[in-house]
């Protein structure tokens, strides 16, 4: 039996430091507080708290529910970026953190290699939150499984379908599905594979939950009977080996569109990150259409990001 109390302290690193039993109580804390929300229900549960943010990459989604998530709780975020600090100048990342430490209660990262955040979480004692690296993006995670269970009622026994760039999101759903019982299909040119870390945890989870998870250079292979498809952006954040120009290239016979919806399920329904090209990953008919769940999906970053919030702090 899961109890709040052994969240209280922790890291939000990545989901494979999270048990499938852990991830459903924040989902369950997640649903909770969206309709808190949904019915104008005050949950100021962490007044006079204080976050901060050092955000290295661009962002809209995770700046904008992080610091939206905080003011519910009653809490004051500071927003960075890099270029601000003394770590521009060449302050040492323990220093910054346990200066930080001091400061706040909690850190939310949005930077480059998973060694960077996990280095900043080795020098706080406050908990750190990874709020995207190149590795993982554990908090569109939770929001994707939110998105997932609200539609389909359950999070195991369904097929996704993935079409994008193998990359944060891509890995964190399919540790998403190895951890909790879904399949995950993930289409892309031949030659884009995820680092080895990932796919060793996948593999182990797997033969644990029962979950299969495919990397597949055929794209109707992996839409075939889907219960949800996915799409994401061909040219990520980060420090792609090829140029958007080639990506876009190898890219462009796995576009979502139409036609691809229409060899997953009659009810399937179609999910995407953000920022979306239309056009590119997927055609404006699929993302304004009515098995379009895009901006529930978005909204959903908020409700789970104050869940982790409300575990970790509280």
């Amino acid at each position: 039996m899961v109890q709040k109390e052994q969240f209280t302290g922790r890291d939000f690193l990545a989901l494979m430091d999270y048990s499938k039993e852990e991830i459903v109580y924040i989902l369950d804390t997640a649903a909770d507080l969206k309709n808190r929300q949904r019915n104008h229900q005050a949950h100021v549960l962490l007044p006079g708290r204080t976050a901060m943010m050092i955000f290295e990459k661009l962002s809209t989604r995770t700046r904008i529910s992080f610091q939206a998530a905080c003011a519910h709780l009653g809490m004051q975020s500071f927003y960075t970026m890099p270029e601000q600090l003394q770590m521009k100048r060449g302050e040492p990342v323990k220093d910054t953190a346990r200066v930080i430490d001091r400061y706040c209660d909690v850190l939310f990262m949005r930077t480059f290699g998973q060694d960077k955040i996990e280095e900043f979480a080795q020098y706080m004692q406050h908990p750190v939150i990874n709020a995207l690296t190149d590795m993982t993006h554990p908090c569109q995670g939770l929001a994707d499984m939110l998105t997932i269970r609200e539609n389909l009622g359950r999070l195991e026994g369904f097929k996704l379908a993935y079409a994008g760039d193998v990359w944060n999101v891509c890995q964190s759903l399919m540790v998403a599905g190895s951890i909790m019982g879904f399949d995950v299909f993930v289409a892309r040119p031949a030659g884009y594979e995820p680092p080895e870390r990932i796919t060793k945890f996948v593999a182990d989870s797997c033969a644990k939950s029962g979950a299969t998870v495919c990397l597949t250079d055929n794209l109707e292979e992996a839409v075939h009977d889907a219960d949800i498809v996915y799409a994401n952006t061909w040219h990520s954040m980060g420090g792609p080996e090829k140029s958007k120009e080639q990506r876009v290239q190898d890219f462009a016979p796995f576009q979502i569109n139409a036609k691809v919806m229409q060899w997953a399920k009659k009810e399937a329904i179609f999910m995407h990150c953000l920022p979306g090209y239309r056009g590119e990953e997927m055609t404006d008919e699929v993302i304004e259409g009515p098995q379009s769940r895009v901006f529930d999906e978005a909204e959903n970053r908020m409700h789970t990001e104050k869940a982790v919030l409300y575990l970790l702090l509280s």
